[in-house]
Parts: C-alpha cells; sequence; structure tokens
C-alpha cells in the first residue's frame, strides 16, 4: 500500500492553530480542509499553512493564490 491509497476515510476535520513551524491541534481530527480548494489534507500530509490567517493550504501554488488575493485587497 502507498501514501496514496488510505484503509480507513477520513471523518473528522481537526481544528488547529498554526504557528511558525508547527502547528497545535485544538480540536482533534484526521484532517483540515484546504482554504482555497476546498480539498482535505489528511494531517500527516499538511505541510503549507498562514500564521497570520490561520489557515491550511494543500499545495505551494494553493498558498502563492491566497497570499496574491490578500496582497492585491491591500493595495
Amino acid at each position: 500500500m502507498n501514501r496514496l491509497e488510505k484503509k480507513f476515510p477520513l471523518k473528522d476535520e481537526a481544528t488547529l492553530n498554526y504557528g511558525d513551524g508547527e502547528y497545535q491541534v485544538v480540536s482533534p481530527g484526521d484532517f483540515v480542509r484546504c482554504a482555497v480548494t476546498g480539498q482535505s489534507i489528511p494531517l500527516d500530509e499538511l505541510r503549507y499553512w498562514s500564521v497570520e490567517l490561520q489557515e491550511p493550504y494543500v499545495s505551494a501554488e494553493a498558498s502563492l493564490e491566497r497570499h496574491r488575493e490578500v496582497m492585491s485587497r491591500r493595495s
């Protein structure tokens, strides 16, 4: 079985507090939802998030998309 195959489906959405280089679990769960795409991200695969906005991203591209969106609102 590879990492893309899961024995058990993701059931519960976690709530996290995002810090610099780490996150703290506020409410336990199996996954979080990408703030840009809405895609489920298993906690063991979570690599991208914003400390300022307190939201997770599925990829670097999604993170960059949100960053550009936020910066355009501030202009």
